[in-house]
Parts: C-alpha cells; structure tokens; sequence
C-alpha cells in the first residue's frame, strides 16, 4: 500500500519537473535508534537546557508566500488547511511572529543563521549586478554568471547555520525545496536536493542573453518537493535510521504561479465566501497542506513521531489582488501591502513547535522573531553551546509551558531592493526599518543607494496602532498625544541598528 497524501492524491506534476513522480512511495515502518554526540562551539548556552538522554529529529516545514492569517488556526475559515489546523491544535502557537525581511532569500537565511539580514549579509535576491544585468548582459555568460553568484554564497558559508551545528553534534541534515544559497554543502546540509546546476529548462531554469542556461537560484532540483514527488524525503528517512535528524521542508508552495489541479481549485471555488482571484492562491494553499499530511504520515509510519520536533512558519506573506499580476508603472504593485512590504501582511507568520508529550498546547500572544528559532531549536536539541551573538531568544520555555513571554519585547526588521549593489554592505541598501512594540509600529525609510526598493510604501516615518488600526491606514505620526511612543520606538530602532554604521565591502 502506498502512502498518499491525507486529503487529495493523484497530482498533476509541474509541466518543469519529473512527469509522474509519486508524492508518496511505500515504505516499512520502523522504530529509530538516535546517537548522541557533542561538540564545542564558541559561546555557553542558558543555564535553561535541558540534559535530554536523545535528540530530537527536527522538521521544519515552511511555506512559501502564505500571509498569516491564512490558516484556519489563524481564525480564516475560507482556506482549507485540516492538516496544519489538527497539527496546531496539539502545539505551541505563536500568533504574534515576525520574519525581519519580507522576502524569500533573506528570510530563509534568517532562519539558517539565525541572524538578521544585516548580519548575516544576504539582504538580497540577487547579487550584484543585479537580476535584469545578470540575465540579459550579452557579455554575462553561463561562467560568469556562476561566479558572480557564488561570490554572494560565500555569506553562509563563513556562518555557524543551524545545520553545520546540528550535523557537528551527529545530526544527517536534509535540504529539499526553496534555498537560494547554491549547493546545498554551502550551509552545512549533509545532503540536499539542491545542487545549483540548470536541467535543461526545467526547475524554474533561466536562459541568458548569450543563450546559456542557467539555474535560476532559488532551489533548482529541490524545487520538485512537494510539486511532483516527496520520493527524495521517503528515501532519506529510510536510510538515516540511527541517527537524529533535520529535514528543511520548503516546498515552492503556494508561491506563484498557483498553478495547483483543478480538483483543489474545484473545493476552493465552492465556498460562496471566496473571490474568483483568490481561487487560486487558496488551491497552493490547500495543496500545501495536503502535502503536509504526507509527511507527516511518513514519519508517523516510521514510529518516530514521538521523538520528532516540527516547526512551522511561512518565509514571508501574500495577498493575492484582483487585478492577476498586473503589468504597468510598478510591476509589484499587486504586493504592494504585502510580500517585500514593511507591513503585516508581508512581515508576520505564525510559528508553531509541536513535539509529542514536551510542548504544550496553547497560544503565546507576545510578540516573538524568526531569529527566535536558532536558540530555541538549539535549546530543544540539548546543545549547550552556541554562536556568539545570536540576537534571538529562546521560545523553548514558554513552549514546553515553563515561562511565559514577555509582552514588553520589542521586535524590529529591514526591507531591501531585490538586487544588491555591494556584498557585505547591507547599509549602502536600507529602503525600510520597522519597529513594534505592544500595539504600536513605526516604519522609517531611509535613503537608499544605486537599487530601487520594490516600491515606495511610505513617504516619511509612518506610525500605526495595530490594535485599533490593523490594516495599516491611518498615519498617527502628527498625533501629539503619541510623541513619547514615537520618541521611544525612535530610539529603539537606532539602538537597535543604525544603517550608518558601515560594514564594507566583504
């Protein structure tokens, strides 16, 4: 019998992968032995870890353009996502989260590092000299457009990631879908999909203006998790047996081109509730979820669901527009309030940790940081020591129900043109700074260099009161009777990182 997906089965594969592939394969159920190493890092740990006899395994699923109020956990009864909504109903919900940059490759490396994007340096899409020079530059052949590339990959490359720590301490680490870093060695993966070489036009290839081909960047051959197969995943579990393991599960769901079957648009389209341009960003979203039961199903047969941590989050949000990608003065428009955007519907997912019989179900409704997952995954795997400087905290205690979170933490972010004009100098780059704090947000925008932001969001710095305002409408900036808020969330902003502090050129 074959494993299939929990809610739909018999998928249409991408018209640029492997025609047919199964989304599910058989497989033997088996109980997992886990080893236990250790290894020395740079920095103690808190006093809070636990001394746990074995490690976790560790699944972290990330959704790919999913705005945060997306799930039906979330309160949105018009989306159909029964795996996620059961899987939280069991967990550690984080309503309140934040991605520090609302866009793909930043965030993602956010979540590998740990760190903000102008710390760990990939504030960007895509390196100098840019995506439209890099592609339609006669001179930028296959050659060079890979050394330009790779230039940007030596980022993560000097960065202790949450998978070079986890394979030091004995953990096979497992890289599929969405990841812009190259090859999948690059961020300490012990082995991947993603090998940063073209497929013939397939994976989302480029053609360059000489005629070579070339992978785009953002996952190449991993991008067929999810879309056609879940093979690759069934296969790595089968073989890892003893040892602890972390698989990054980041299908290129539902990210445009939200060309999902027809049968999920068929179930979609039947709520009366549901616009026509929604129909089909609610399907990606349905066929997410449904592939989010397949895994889940894989490892539950495989006996070690118990002893498996899952984490949640989307790397950025999305709102769909009525006006289907429209091509005019601004082509990114149609995000204007959300994707690459300083506002909610592009900063804020949920996070959810759920490991069988250690979390706690329940909601945290204080305000918490993708840059949070570091510590708190490192903090769940039993690791003692740590990187230096990691601004995150950790979410483990306020998940396994020892602490509650503070609701007086502030937490901050930066949004950045799609294309560098430096490496290293993420300063000379800055379009946005935002600050929250309790029901107060202030975004500032700063003058920006040689790249154009995707688009101009606010004029000047921008306050809005979330609770009475949460879409984000109404300016208080000129309100007098807020100057000591806008003083405080100013200085908390500064204190926080001030782009005139000059990294180089690295």
């Amino acid at each position: 019998m074959s494993e299939q997906p929990t809610q739909l089965a018999d998928r249409k594969p991408l018209d640029t992968g492997v025609a047919g592939a199964p989304m599910c394969s058989e497989i033997p159920l088996f109980k997992m032995l886990l080893l236990w190493g250790c290894f020395t890092c740079v920095a103690l740990a808190d006093d809070f870890v636990e001394r746990i006899p074995r490690p976790p395994n560790i699944v972290m699923l990330i959704a790919d353009d999913q705005q945060y109020s997306d799930f039906g956990f979330m309160g949105n009864p018009r989306v159909h996502t029964p795996n996620l909504d059961a899987w939280a109903r069991e967990a550690a919900v984080y309503p309140h989260a934040y991605v520090p940059s609302s866009v793909c490759r930043p965030s993602l490396v956010t979540l590998l590092t740990g760190l903000y994007p102008h710390q760990h340096g990939v504030h960007f899409n895509h390196p100098p000299p840019g995506f439209a020079r890099l592609t339609r530059s006669p001179e930028i052949g296959r050659t060079e457009f890979d050394q330009l590339r790779q230039r940007a990959t030596r980022l993560i490359r000097n960065r202790a990631t949450l998978p070079r720590i986890l394979a030091a301490q004995g953990y096979r680490c497992f890289q599929t879908g969405k990841y812009w870093e190259g090859h999948w060695k690059n961020a300490g993966f012990t082995e991947g999909m993603t090998i940063a070489q073209p497929s013939g036009g397939r994976y989302g290839d480029k053609r360059l203006a000489s005629g070579d081909w070339v992978a785009h960047g953002n996952g190449d051959h991993g991008l067929a998790i999810g879309r056609e197969t879940m093979e690759p995943i069934a296969k790595f579990l089968d073989d890892v047996q003893r040892n602890p393991f972390f698989l990054w599960y980041a299908p290129f769901l539902p990210h445009t081109p939200h060309d999902s079957p027809e049968r999920y648009k068929r179930v979609v389209a039947a709520n009366p509730n549901v616009k026509p341009h929604e129909i089909p960003y609610f399907a990606a979203i349905m066929q997410f979820d449904d592939t989010v039961g397949c895994l889940m199903q894989m490892i539950e047969r495989r006996g070690i669901a118990d002893n498996t941590l899952f984490v949640f989050v989307s790397d950025n949000g999305w709102a769909p527009d009525p006006t289907q990608f429209r091509k005019g003065t601004n082509e990114w428009d149609h995000t204007r309030m959300s994707k690459r955007s300083p506002f909610e519907s592009g900063v804020r997912t949920p996070i959810v940790l759920r490991w069988v019989g250690r979390t706690k179900a329940g909601k945290h409704t204080g305000l918490v940081n993708t840059i949070d997952l570091m510590p708190t995954l490192l903090d769940a795997a039993g690791v003692t020591d740590r990187p230096v400087g990691l601004p995150g905290i950790s979410l483990w205690p306020s998940a396994i129900g020892q602490q509650t979170l503070s609701h007086e933490r502030a937490v901050f972010g930066e949004i950045y043109p799609g294309d560098a004009s430096t490496i290293g100098a993420p300063e000379r780059d800055i379009a946005y700074r935002w600050v929250r704090q309790g029901r107060y947000k202030l975004i500032v925008p700063a003058s920006h260099g040689t790249q154009s932001p995707w688009n101009k969001y606010v004029e000047s710095s921008t306050l809005f009161d979330l609770v009475r305002d949460p879409n984000e409408t109404r300016n208080l900036i000129g309100d007098p009777t807020l100057d000591n808020v806008i003083t405080s969330l100013s200085k908390a902003l500064d204190d926080w990182w001030s782009p005139e502090e000059f990294n180089g050129d690295q």
